[in-house]
């Protein structure tokens, strides 16, 4: 993922289309700052976010949907947790009160989502949205497609439809918010706000999400961001707001950028300081990654070593991994990768130590080799196997969670829909 480089949080200036320039007024901009301030606020007694700077992303997203017509780019949103019981759904629920021409679907066709995009698109709001992505995803390559393809405006989808089996151009450009159990394909949260959902901890309280006074409560909102935005729609196209990221990521964040530049007071700085804090965090899980991917790849070739035996004992894999003297595991945290480590790097993956009988009758922790086969073929596959089509076909994807200590620091096209781009997962 290129965010390119992160520099201090600038406040934008006459050059990049200020407000003054723009023709907006003092009363405007004030009904601008007022309503992100309470929707803000909203949000926060419904839901609990991983950091304020999630928070003020979340906001803006959904201002953003009210301008969408006016967007070159459709920012994903992508709500994601280990578990289930994160608020990923709550989420959606307030989103769907909130956003612009929402359309909340669990299980919908791609036939369904080709017709309603249109010249003035819906909001999507996908929940479950890992089961699309998933090994029984099937007839859904479509959607995924659709997904990668409508981030950028004229992106559209050509198939053959009506009686006269005529070339047709469905549009694709649509804001979505997918939530889903562990990371969505590479390909999506490339073009995504990231929020990484967290179980509430004790004592975190939340208002609970009641129709008969929090949907008046968020419609109301919905209806004044609708009054301040629609007009300055035309506005907002012709912004070309300071950012202090690059490439894709300026591309995904900017919209956001424009509500904060449109609404003034503290948005705009704070806007910019969210886009940084998240994009740098998402940088640092793709580091995290690329160490674990390598860790799945080194435990195979242990495996392989032994001739594929039933399972290894915790402290004989680890003595395996330290001593090959071009992994990174000697010199993995103070002392080298140890069994703590090992266990919280393979957590992503459903893949935990357990008493384990040996053949000479002695019991000891080991790893099952059966509990690697899922990981090794998503994130690792053998080269030497044949290559998977493309409901199978899976990039790295970036874990979650898990944290382990001290670890080491240092785009893709757009593919039409049904490209197969993405991996598959399981709830």
């Amino acid at each position: 993922m290129d965010h390119g480089a992160a520099g201090t949080v600038a406040e934008p200036g006459p050059e990049t289309g200020d407000r003054k320039r723009a023709g907006l007024t003092a009363d405007r901009d004030q009904d601008g700052t007022a309503v992100l301030d309470e929707l803000r606020a909203a949000i926060g007694r419904y839901v609990v976010l991983p950091s304020e700077e999630a928070l003020t992303a979340v906001t803006l997203w959904v201002a953003a949907s009210h301008i969408q017509p006016a967007l070159q780019h459709a920012p994903r949103l992508a709500v994601v947790g280990p578990t289930k019981g994160c608020g990923k759904s709550r989420v959606l629920d307030v989103l769907h009160e909130t956003v612009r021409k929402p359309m909340m679907t669990v299980n919908t066709s791609p036939a369904v989502v080709f017709r309603v995009i249109g010249e003035d698109p819906p909001t999507l709001l996908v929940d479950e949205a890992d089961t699309i992505f998933g090994p029984k995803a099937g007839d859904k390559e479509d959607l995924r497609g659709l997904l990668n393809a409508g981030h950028q405006r004229n992106r559209p989808a050509w198939r053959i439809s009506g009686p006269e089996h005529k070339a047709t151009a469905f549009p694709t450009f649509a804001m979505a918010a997918l939530a889903g159990i562990g990371d969505l394909p590479d390909t999506i949260m490339d073009r995504a706000v990231v929020l990484r959902m967290q179980k509430r901890k004790p004592g975190e309280r939340i208002a609970p999400f009641r129709s008969r006074y929090s949907v008046p409560e968020l419609n109301a909102l919905r209806d004044r961001l609708t009054a301040w935005l629609a007009p300055l729609r035309s506005t907002a196209e012709g912004l070309v707001p300071q950012m202090p990221v690059e490439d894709r990521a300026a591309d995904t964040w900017e919209p956001l950028v424009i509500v904060a530049d449109l609404a003034g007071g503290r948005w705009p700085s704070r806007a910019r300081a969210a886009c940084l804090a998240m994009t740098r965090n998402e940088v640092v899980q793709d580091e995290q990654t690329t160490l674990k991917t390598r860790l799945l790849r080194d435990i195979r070739r242990v495996f392989e070593q032994q001739g594929d035996t039933e399972a290894l004992r915790s402290q004989d894999l680890l003595a395996a991994l330290i001593q090959d003297a071009e992994a990174p595991w000697a010199e993995y945290g103070t002392k080298g990768l140890n069994a703590y480590h090992l266990a919280n790097l393979l957590r992503d993956f459903g893949i935990s130590p357990a008493n384990h009988r040996f053949e000479n009758g002695r019991q000891a922790k080991a790893y099952a080799r059966n509990q690697f086969l899922d990981a090794w073929a998503r994130y690792c596959p053998d080269p030497a196997l044949p290559a998977a089509g493309p409901a199978q076909y899976t990039p790295p994807v970036r874990p979650t969670w898990g944290k382990p200590a001290a670890p080491s620091v240092g785009t893709l096209p757009v593919g039409p829909p049904g490209s197969g781009t993405g991996p598959a997962r399981t709830r």
